[in-house]
């Protein structure tokens, strides 16, 4: 694990997608955290050790999806297969698959393995899957605050984890999509899928891919920025100090979804399929929600510890 030292900064952003916005001052304290994400060897040993069965590898609940079709409730994960000719953007659905037999095991499904793949971030992770292993190891899962404060790397102001450009002198300094997404990627960054944790240059505090490779679980409840600090009584105009997400489940869920019922937890960092003519999320600004019932095969994680009061 790597020490980082307690500070303030600006968090989110003004200039990108509005689910960032506000950025507003918030003050963190120290913290240690894992200088990778878990890998696919650290996962393992955690499962051999406990016998954990991930929320993929299970039978999903059927009362807690009435509506949904029997095929729909085995066990399943959800993988990015690319079509095979350029379509427009509008539609996700064109290139996830909701895949039965998918999960770390068996990345891309049936008759995928991790063989070879140890040093590859673990994948197809529920938020209760990361969180069981950092219990199990005597972790915890960072606060977005946290995360976002770590990934930035002492450029408290800097727009990517590294500087200012995305490709400085050209060099790829993350795990992210270069191409025509969602149907070709050229590869340009030496993989087309995860990369071995490492394969990157390490930030300015010594951690390795934080931006790009996988999306990476936080242990806040989604919310707005916006509705945070609508709910500070003096607005954001003081700074924070260890902000958290939304105070409860309930309130972390959307209601205009399809998923309406669904928890969320914060997601940051952008993945290996973040694309500058569709997904600029490869920031350490960049936020998405992610219900709680889902696992993919962009999404991981990595754990902290806090010192004790």
């Amino acid at each position: 694990m790597v020490w980082i030292g307690g500070g303030s900064f600006q968090m989110g952003s003004d200039r990108h997608y509005p689910e960032e916005a506000p950025a507003h001052p918030v003050a963190v304290d120290g913290f240690w955290i894992d200088r990778t994400a878990v890998t696919n060897a650290q996962f393992q040993k955690f499962v051999k050790a406990t016998g954990h069965r991930t929320l993929a590898e299970r039978p999903a609940d059927p009362s807690a999806y009435p509506e949904a079709l029997p095929e729909l409730l085995q066990p399943a994960s959800i993988v990015f297969v690319p079509p095979p000719r350029p379509i427009g953007k509008g539609d996700p659905y064109q290139w996830w698959r909701y895949v039965a037999g998918a999960n770390w095991r068996h990345p891309e499904g049936p008759g995928s393995s991790i063989k070879g793949r140890e040093q590859h971030p673990v994948v197809h992770i529920a938020f209760e899957d990361a969180l069981a292993y950092a219990v199990w190891i005597g972790k915890g899962l960072p606060t977005e605050a946290e995360w976002e404060w770590a990934a930035r790397g002492g450029l408290a102001a800097a727009e990517y984890a590294w500087g200012e450009e995305l490709h400085p002198a050209g060099r790829m300094l993350a795990n992210t999509w270069q191409g025509d997404f969602p149907h070709h990627n050229s590869g340009a960054d030496g993989w087309e899928g995860t990369a071995p944790v490492g394969s990157y240059p390490a930030n300015g505090y010594g951690l390795l891919d934080m931006i790009g490779n996988v999306w990476e679980w936080t242990d806040d409840w989604y919310q707005e920025h916006r509705a945070r600090l609508a709910s500070e009584p003096e607005g954001c105009c003081n700074t924070l100090g260890n902000p958290r997400g939304a105070p409860d489940p309930g309130s972390s869920i959307d209601p205009s979804s399809q998923h309406a019922s669904i928890p969320r937890k914060v997601v940051k960092g952008g993945s290996f399929l973040c694309a500058p003519s569709y997904c600029r999320r490869y920031r350490p600004a960049a936020r998405m929600a992610q219900g709680i019932d889902t696992s993919t095969c962009h999404l991981g994680f990595r754990c902290i510890v806090r010192p004790r009061p």
